[in-house]
């Protein structure tokens, strides 16, 4: 066989480390709202930064044909499989001490996870961009030309037929950072109050032995990843409604 069923010590102890996570998450515990809190902020602004980056990148490319198209598509869908823990690998060898930006000491700081997690969702951001502009109808873009817009104006007409899946995109990045665990684990160091975030944390008190908290960080976690996903498939829904 396979599987064995739980014996009744190992069933208590699922029990006793929910009710006991239940009664942290209820009680607001200061170190599980801190950890909560570094998690939001470091995701919240790798989010932002990689929207700077990705949007203007997303519209660019879907904007105009050019000879290598093909193979920055091809990469950008490579970028979206790529492990994290190969840019936890590649941002640690440019910011430790040894590395070209060492001087500026960003290694085991919120700012170094940033950097990596940017790295992480910034072919995210493109792609799917790439994707909510290219279902627009050409007839927009044709014309808002017609009428005497701008290049900048007709983009703005785009953007606003598109911003159902923009805002998708952007959901889902954020969906992407907030679970991750390698960048944050190679890049800020767990260190307590300052980089440690749920995914690490959880991977921390795992290692000790200690289930409580671990618990309350997944079930913190599982909420996030429910809203995410509920707002996403909300916004695909706004989106196929907007086609028909």
């Amino acid at each position: 066989m396979f599987f064995r069923p739980w014996s009744g010590v190992e069933l208590d102890l699922l029990v006793d480390s929910l009710k006991s996570a239940l009664l942290l998450l209820l009680s607001f515990d200061p170190e599980l709202l801190e950890i909560v809190g570094v998690s939001l902020n470091v995701s919240f602004f790798s989010t932002l930064f990689a929207a700077l980056f990705g949007l203007p990148a997303g519209f660019f490319i879907a904007f105009n044909t050019f000879r290598g198209k093909r193979l920055i598509m091809t990469c950008l869908n490579t970028l979206l499989a790529l492990p994290t823990v190969v840019i936890g690998l590649v941002v640690y060898s440019l910011i430790s001490r040894r590395g070209i930006f060492g001087p500026l000491e960003l290694l085991y700081t919120q700012k170094a996870i940033i950097i990596g997690q940017i790295i992480l969702i910034v072919p995210v951001v493109t792609t799917l961009t790439i994707a909510a502009i290219s279902r627009i109808d050409q007839r927009y873009r044709k014309t808002a030309l017609t009428l005497g817009a701008t290049y900048y104006q007709m983009g703005w007409v785009i953007f606003l037929e598109a911003r159902f899946g923009i805002m998708a995109a952007l959901i889902a990045a954020f969906g992407r950072v907030i679970a991750e665990v390698g960048i944050s684990m190679m890049l800020g160091g767990n260190a307590k109050g300052f980089t440690r975030t749920m995914t690490t944390a959880m991977a921390l008190e795992y290692d000790k032995g200690e289930f409580v908290l671990a618990v309350a960080l997944g079930l913190v976690l599982m909420t996030f990843a429910f809203l995410v996903n509920l707002v996403f498939h909300f916004l695909q829904g706004r989106l196929k409604s907007d086609a028909l």
